[in-house]
């Protein structure tokens, strides 16, 4: 008989009323065909919304014991994933963007890969088998033009920083996740980056992923934060420190 396991899926949400809804009910949809080993609950977290999206989360969780809704009082994707995760005695640990633009069917494949050995699981909108639809040219550009500094300047192998679709498991937030200082937009990219550094296993799906032209992210702003944080790993390479420690 497989070994349960216990899964936690963290939706971060900033102004998702008029999504919310019918995205957990997708996902529940979608989590209820895995097989039973999969012992999984959802947690909203929301990040300081100004519009009725916690009233919103928190009805939701009313009505279903395996959903929790969480509070927090400043914003950041990070923040809200770091939340989640470290305060979850789950061993298996996920985050999705609450638009669902990445085709569900793929997330049984990040599971699995856990299974055999990785730490990490990621969706990459940039494989070969890949298939993205619906973007908008800047946020292509943006992207390609991100992943190359990455390669350039960190050496790592991993081909889309920021899906935001992603499966860990628990020695990634117990050892890694402390180490990883980012509470916004640039968390993806630190913990890939520090894990691949620091010997973590990472797997890559190619995954089907439709843009969300609703979405809340601002293109040039998120950039902004990302080149910095990309310069600060760039100077003070942590990964030496927590090598020698």
């Amino acid at each position: 008989m497989a070994k349960n396991r216990s899964l936690n899926v963290v939706l971060p949400v900033y102004n998702e009323e008029s999504e919310l809804e019918d995205s957990v009910s997708r996902l529940k949809a979608y989590l209820k065909t895995l097989p039973k080993k999969y012992l999984w609950k959802i947690t909203i977290v929301d990040n300081a919304s100004d519009d009725d999206t916690m009233n919103i989360a928190l009805g939701i969780a009313k009505k279903d014991k395996r959903i929790i809704a969480l509070h927090l009082d400043q914003k950041g994707r990070g923040r809200a994933v770091k939340h989640a995760w470290t305060t979850s005695s789950d061993e298996i640990l996920a985050y999705m963007d609450i638009d669902l633009s990445t085709d569900l069917t793929h997330f049984e494949a990040l599971l699995h890969s856990l299974e055999h050995g990785y730490d990490i699981a990621i969706g990459s909108r940039n494989l070969s088998n890949s298939r993205v639809s619906k973007r908008h040219w800047l946020r292509t550009i943006t992207s390609k033009g991100y992943i190359f500094l990455i390669k350039m300047f960190f050496f790592v192998h991993f081909s889309d920083a920021q899906c935001g679709f992603k499966v860990v498991s628990r020695k990634v937030v117990t050892s890694l996740l402390p180490l990883v200082s980012d509470n916004e937009w640039f968390f993806d990219t630190e913990l890939l980056i520090l894990a691949e550094k620091l010997g973590y296993k990472i797997y890559e799906e190619p995954v089907t992923w439709v843009d969300n032209p609703g979405s809340t992210v601002r293109v040039m702003k998120t950039a902004t934060g990302d080149l910095e944080g990309l310069w600060r790993l760039f100077i003070h390479r942590p990964w030496r420190t927590y090598e020698r420690a």
